[in-house]
């Protein structure tokens, strides 16, 4: 089993910045694959970025160059720096763990936190 717990939203202005966390237990989180998704009021969780045990990332195109996904392995965090926020940002972001399957694709994506409400006002 694997426990992910979220942290960092809130409400920012457009244009401003947020980090937001999401602490790991259960496994040798080094080992993991992990990944932020987002779901806004009536639309589908749709992904965000994604990191995995190797370091490699992957970004949607509607947030490359403004958000950053990294991990530090020694705190078994995963953090999500959004900068250059937007309204369209706004969402519900949930960070989850993908053991293998496609880094893309939601159903891969084993264990899922409760979520974090992001608000960016305009």
């Amino acid at each position: 089993q694997v426990q992910l717990v979220e942290s960092g939203g809130g409400l920012v202005q457009a244009g401003g910045s947020l980090r937001l966390s999401c602490a790991a237990s259960g496994r040798t989180f080094s080992r993991y694959n992990m990944g932020w998704f987002r779901q806004a009021p009536g639309k589908e969780r749709e992904f965000v970025a994604a990191i995995n045990w190797n370091g490699n990332t992957y970004y949607a195109d509607s947030v490359k160059g403004r958000f950053t996904i990294s991990r530090d392995n020694a705190k078994n965090t995963v953090y999500l720096q959004m900068n250059s926020l937007k309204p369209e940002d706004t969402a519900v972001y949930y960070c989850a763990e993908r053991d293998s399957g496609r880094v893309y694709y939601i159903g891969s994506y084993d264990y899922w936190g409760q979520g974090t409400q992001v608000t960016v006002s305009s």
